[in-house]
C-alpha cells in the first residue's frame, strides 16, 4: 500500500523531482492571483470610473505586461517562474536527468528561456480572452434584440457548441499528463513544460549558494561606471524583490479572498452584510432638472419618451426602456446616469401586475 502511495509524494523522475502536490500547488498559485487582482480592479473601477475605469477595461493587457516582467525576472535570475521559485523549484533542460544539473543562477538556455516565457504569459492571456469572448457571445445570444445574419448565427452557435468539448479536451490533456507524472511515466506534470523542453526539479544547496554569491557579486564593483550600473541594477532588483515579497506574503490573503468571494460562500456573506437600500446619490437630487433625469418618473432618461418594456440596472437602480439601455450598456459598459461599471447581465426587466 505504501509503495503505491509513494508516487504521490515523490515523482518517478528521481529524488530531485518535486511531488505532484508541489507541482499542482505552484500551478494554482498564479491561478488564484489573477481573479483576486481582477476583483480589486473591478472595485476600483466601480468606486471611481473616471480615474480607474481603464484598469478594468485593459485589465488583461496590464496583467499580461506585469506578468511578463515578473516571469522574465525570475527566469533570468532563478531559472524558474515566480510560483516555481516560491516553492523552491527550478527549471532544467529535458535530457539532463543524468549528471550534474545546471545551476539556477546560470539561467536557462536561450531557446528554453524564451519558450518558457512565451508559454507562461501568452497561454493564460489567450485562454482568458477566449473565455471572455465565449461569455460575451452567450450573453449576446441570450439578450440580443436584432438577430444576426443566418451565416453568422450558424457560425457562433457552432462555436459555442464546440467550445465546451475543446475545453474538456484541453483540461483532459493536463489531467492525463499529471496521472502519468504520478505513475512515474514522464518527467513533467504539464504539457506546457514538455513544449518548453524543460522539467521541474528542487533547488539544491549548490543552487542556493550560487544565488547568494550572485547577489553579493552584483554589489561588489570598483569603477564609477560599474558602480552606477550596479546601483541601477540594485534599484531594479529591489523593486523586483519588493514586488515578489509582497506577492509571496499577499498570496495567502488572496487565497482568503478567493474563498470569501466564492459562490458557495456568497449566501453567507449576503446574510451577514445585508443592509437597507441606500438613497440615490446626493448630486442627482440637486440635478433633477438635468436632461438625464426627467421630472416625470415614467419617462426614460435616454429616449425622453414614456418607458416601454421597463428595465432596471441592478448597479444603480435607475429604470429605462429595455431597447435604450441595452444598446447603451452594450456600447459603453456603464450606467448612463451614475457612470458605474455595468454589463448586460445587470439588466433586470420589471413586470407590473397589469402585465
Amino acid at each position: 500500500m505504501a509503495e503505491h502511495g509513494a508516487h504521490l509524494t515523490a515523482a518517478g523522475g528521481g529524488e530531485e523531482a518535486p511531488s505532484i502536490f508541489e507541482a499542482v500547488a505552484q500551478d494554482s498559485l498564479m491561478a488564484v492571483l489573477r481573479p483576486a487582482l481582477r476583483h480589486v480592479a473591478k472595485v476600483l473601477a466601480e468606486s471611481n470610473p473616471g480615474r480607474y475605469g481603464c484598469l478594468w477595461t485593459w485589465f488583461d493587457e496590464i496583467y499580461a505586461l506585469l506578468d511578463l516582467l515578473l516571469q522574465q525576472h525570475y527566469l533570468s535570475k532563478c531559472s524558474a517562474s515566480f510560483s516555481e521559485n516560491f516553492y523552491s523549484l527550478k527549471r532544467t533542460v529535458l535530457g539532463h536527468s543524468k549528471g550534474p544539473c545546471r545551476l539556477a543562477s546560470a539561467g536557462l538556455p536561450k531557446q528554453q528561456h524564451w519558450k518558457s516565457l512565451l508559454l507562461l504569459v501568452l497561454i493564460p492571456y489567450l485562454k482568458g480572452k477566449l473565455e471572455k469572448l465565449v461569455s460575451s457571445l452567450r450573453e449576446e445570444d441570450e439578450y440580443s434584440i436584432h438577430l444576426p445574419s443566418s451565416a453568422w448565427k450558424r457560425f457562433y452557435r457552432a462555436f459555442l457548441a464546440a467550445y465546451p468539448f475543446v475545453n474538456m479536451a484541453w483540461e483532459g490533456w493536463f489531467l492525463i499528463q499529471q496521472l502519468c507524472y504520478i505513475l512515474g511515466k514522464t518527467q513533467h506534470h504539464s504539457p506546457l513544460l514538455r513544449l518548453a523542453g524543460v522539467r521541474l526539479v528542487r533547488l539544491t544547496v549548490d543552487d542556493i549558494q550560487a544565488l547568494e554569491k550572485k547577489l553579493v557579486a552584483a554589489t561588489a564593483s570598483h569603477s564609477i561606471k560599474d558602480q552606477v550600473h550596479a546601483a541601477v541594477k540594485k534599484v531594479l532588483g529591489g523593486v523586483a524583490f519588493s514586488l515578489s515579497t509582497g506577492l509571496s506574503v499577499g498570496v495567502f490573503f488572496l487565497q482568503f479572498l478567493d474563498w470569501w468571494y466564492s459562490s458557495e460562500n456568497q449566501e453567507t456573506i449576503k446574510s451577514l452584510t445585508a443592509l437597507p437600500t441606500p438613497p440615490p446619490p446626493i448630486h442627482l437630487d440637486h440635478g433633477t432638472g438635468s436632461p438625464l433625469l426627467p421630472k416625470l418618473k415614467t419617462v426614460c432618461p435616454l429616449c425622453r419618451k414614456i418607458r416601454n418594456n421597463d428595465t432596471v440596472l441592478s448597479t444603480s437602480g435607475f429604470v429605462f426602456c429595455y431597447r435604450c439601455v441595452y444598446n447603451y450598456v452594450k456600447s459603453h459598459q456603464r450606467c448612463p446616469i451614475t457612470g458605474y461599471a455595468t454589463e448586460l447581465q445587470h439588466l433586470v426587466k420589471l413586470y407590473s401586475p397589469e402585465s
